[in-house]
């Protein structure tokens, strides 16, 4: 989860935030090449006193500056669509999650079990124990297993929210009366943490998510304590 002051962006818990961390550092720099490029082009006419009329008017010049640009959008570009459709991808899910968000809560179902579902909502500030984190710990945390491909189908009841977690890359809307999906996959275990990133009313700020990955054989222990 992110920490006060952090600069960048939050550690990669899946392999596609591991792509999008990769492509933030590839485009970055083809940013900080480019400007500090034109920070020394616009720093040398105002200094020097020459003027290179001949340069102005080539038609070298304008053919490089035309072509270059061209190339620099190419390179931004195929890794981008690249990833978008790894984004895109369903690969034979090994759990279906489905999840709807509420004003001012989320509930959960575990579509392959007959009867796994729950609400989630945030613990209030007073109730909160030693080491939980404000305005981020919930009553029920989401279990899932680690290292298996989950499907989320995301939908609302009343307004739009959107279901977030910065550390999977993850951020779908959830629309009323659409369901949209979107894949996940944890390499490690742990606890994730994410927000409604979409305005949905006065209490949008207390309606946050809890991922719980764990191996596949707690999983199973907790799925059966539910039922």
């Amino acid at each position: 989860m992110a920490y006060p002051m952090q600069l960048g962006l939050q550690d990669a818990t899946s392999p596609i935030m591991e792509e999008l961390l990769h492509f933030h550092d590839h485009t970055l720099m083809i940013v900080f090449l480019i400007s500090s490029l034109v920070l020394y082009i616009i720093s040398l006419m105002l200094t020097t006193k020459l003027t290179h009329t001949s340069t102005m008017d080539a038609q070298e010049v304008e053919t490089v500056w035309t072509i270059l640009p061209a190339i620099i959008l190419i390179m931004i570009a195929l890794p981008s669509l690249r990833i978008l459709y790894m984004m895109d991808e369903i690969n034979n899910p090994s759990l279906t999650v489905k999840t709807m968000g509420h004003q001012w809560y989320w509930s959960y179902e575990y579509t392959d079990y007959e009867d796994l579902s729950f609400d989630s909502y945030m613990i209030p500030t007073s109730e909160l124990k030693p080491g939980e984190l404000r305005l981020l710990e919930v009553d029920n945390r989401v279990v899932l297993p680690m290292e298996m491909t989950i499907r989320m189908l995301i939908s609302s009841e009343d307004v739009l929210h959107s279901w977030a977690v910065p550390s999977l890359g993850l951020k779908t809307d959830a629309i009323p009366g659409r369901l949209n999906q979107t894949t996940l996959m944890s390499t490690r275990p742990g606890l994730f943490y994410g927000q409604c990133s979409e305005i949905c009313g006065s209490n949008h700020s207390f309606m946050p998510i809890v991922l719980e990955l764990v191996p596949l054989k707690y999983f199973e222990k907790w799925s059966a304590s539910m039922l």
